[in-house]
This record gives C-alpha cells, structure tokens and sequence, in this order.
C-alpha cells in the first residue's frame, strides 16, 4: 500500500493526522538532518499503523517534506 506523507519535523509534540485513507500529516520532533526525521516517520507510521519498521519504505522524497511511502504486507 502507498500512502502520501507530508512531514512536519522539530515540532514540539509527535502526532499522526490522518487526512483520508492515502494522506497523513506526520510532526515528529526530530530534526530534518542526517536522516533523523525520516527515521523518526517510520518508527512514527510503524506504531500507528501496528507494523514492523522493516514494512515501511520511503519511496520517493527523502530530502523534501512530502514524501510517497510503501507499507508491505
């Protein structure tokens, strides 16, 4: 399944926004350097959505805010 995320990193709380059944809003705390806040979205997603981190993959928008992600099955 490929589900659109737009990322809000060095925010002061982490939540998951679910806009409808392909968009989320994901605020993590972590920093948007050295790779922390695409960590900090998967393991965010992963308890969220009840999978393993190892299911989730960004596929495309490593570097940007918005980001195209496949959760396996």
């Amino acid at each position: 399944m490929k589900i659109l995320v737009k990322v809000k990193a060095n925010s002061k709380t982490e939540k998951i926004q679910k806009i409808d059944e392909k968009n989320f809003i994901v605020s993590v705390k972590a920093p948007a350097k050295e790779d922390k806040a695409n960590q900090a979205v998967i393991k965010a997603l992963a308890n969220y959505l009840g999978v393993s981190r190892s299911q989730i993959t960004i596929l495309s928008g490593q570097t940007f805010k918005n980001k195209v992600i496949d959760i396996a099955d």
